[in-house]
């Protein structure tokens, strides 16, 4: 009987905690700096590199830097609802990146570099929404070219660049543009950082 329990509470505790994980999906430049950004965040669990906001189905990475497939660089966030919110993490994807800047992130141009809030219901597009209005009124931003679009699909992109900056420390993008953009964000999102 206890083992039968202990059995059914655990699958109890796995569907409950299965039900809070959540994803995300975001594209605010360079995937390598974006990832590192929402990986240490607490209450997310997992990033992926890929690619979202296009009409090519199956994009390479090298489809996606001639910016004829229509697809951003994002990322899938994997995420639990409570311990971190899709609010916040919106939060984040704005304070993380330049949304003034159009096709274009520091030294990245091109559409595939462009920023997009994706959203998968009428809640979390609402959310980003009032997020922009947020900004403009406090005069955050002069202006957001942010796109915000309804999710449809996320390519993951290839092996190597998932945990590009952790897998390439010495790599001189990662030192010259990802490790200031980084730290910036740290410097102002302390209280979400694992």
């Amino acid at each position: 009987m206890k083992k039968a329990l202990s059995v059914i509470l655990m699958i109890f505790f796995i569907q409950s905690n299965a039900q809070d994980m959540k994803e995300a999906y975001f594209a605010s430049g360079c995937f390598w700096c974006v990832e590192s950004i929402y990986e240490s965040l607490i209450g997310v669990d997992k990033v992926e590199s890929g690619y979202s906001g296009g009409y090519t189905k199956n994009p390479t990475y090298y489809t996606v830097l001639t910016g004829r497939t229509g697809h951003a660089e994002a990322i899938k966030v994997y995420y639990d609802s409570n311990k971190i919110s899709f609010n916040e993490l919106v939060k984040v994807f704005f304070g993380s990146h330049d949304p003034t800047t159009l096709n274009r992130q520091g030294p990245d141009r091109g559409t595939h570099y462009r920023s997009i809030a994706f959203y998968s219901n009428e809640n979390e597009k609402k959310i980003i929404n009032e997020e922009i209005k947020r900004l403009l009124k406090n005069k955050t931003y002069p202006k957001i070219v942010t796109e915000v679009k309804k999710f449809d699909v996320f390519y993951i992109a290839e092996d190597y660049h998932q945990d590009y900056k952790e897998k390439n420390p010495n790599n001189a993008y990662i030192w010259n543009v990802s490790v200031p953009r980084i730290n910036k964000f740290k410097s102002k999102f302390s209280e979400l950082l694992k």
